[in-house]
């Protein structure tokens, strides 16, 4: 046991030296990916829907990738790509309608900025308090104190979107109900985002693999960075995009 101690600190502190020589390539691979999905949110029409089909294509692959690591029967790999296939496409659709029916700043701020902050939220957050996990078989790093704080950010872009009369009910006013609506959607947008990650990370577990790919260097795959998005936008497309097609 004297042993193992030291070795585990050994490996903490090599594991956190990696991370940050990693850093760099982190920070470029962003931009990149910052900057291509921006041009093609402000060109919209066949370039978003083009950078969507893209994006579901390589997540679509990367899914089946993690499938074939489960070592499953066939029946259920066949049951998995078919259930992999829905959930990607739904997503995807729900992405490409919000850019035809809303501006790129709308797309942006209101249905994109909740989703991103409440990465950023449960980062700081999980950071600064830490706390009892959520369930640490799966996802080891991801912390109650980490959710409250994801979905207390998502709940402020709304509130402010609110306070700034922007979005889709701008002419409206100002309204506290609508502020209301907003803490409640942050609230079940942090739920759907972290719920999104903690599949993948099942899914990686089972596979036996830390990441979905390594197409992106120093962030993974695709799917893993589009996770909690995929949760959210499946979500919305149940409940926002099938009744307007239905209709």
């Amino acid at each position: 046991m004297a042993d193992a101690e030291p070795q585990s600190k050994r490996q903490r502190a090599k594991a956190k030296v990696r991370k940050l020589a990693d850093l760099p390539v982190r920070f470029v691979s962003g931009v990149v990916m910052i900057a291509i999905v921006s041009a093609a949110l402000w060109l919209g029409s066949w370039w978003w829907i083009g950078l969507v089909v893209l994006l579901a294509g390589i997540t679509l692959w990367e899914w089946n990738r993690l499938v074939k690591g489960f070592q499953t029967s066939p029946p259920a790999e066949v049951a998995w790509t078919f259930f992999g296939a829905i959930y990607v496409t739904a997503a995807s659709l729900a992405l490409m309608q919000i850019r035809i029916s809303y501006g790129p700043w709308e797309v942006l701020l209101v249905f994109l900025a909740p989703v991103i902050a409440v990465d950023v939220g449960a980062y700081f957050m999980g950071r600064a308090v830490g706390g009892p996990k959520i369930a640490p078989s799966i996802s080891p790093s991801k912390t109650w104190a980490g959710l409250f704080g994801g979905a207390l950010a998502a709940s402020a872009v709304g509130i402010g979107l609110e306070l700034a009369d922007f979005g889709p009910a701008a002419s409206e006013g100002f309204a506290w109900l609508n502020v209301a609506t907003a803490i409640v959607a942050g609230v079940v947008i942090a739920v759907l985002a972290q719920t999104g990650d903690f599949f993948e990370s099942w899914m990686k577990r089972r596979a036996g693999v830390k990441d979905s790919s390594n197409l992106i260097p120093g962030h993974g795959g695709v799917f893993d960075r589009a996770d909690g998005f995929l949760a959210v936008f499946f979500v919305l497309f149940v409940v926002a995009v099938v009744p307007g097609l239905l209709g």
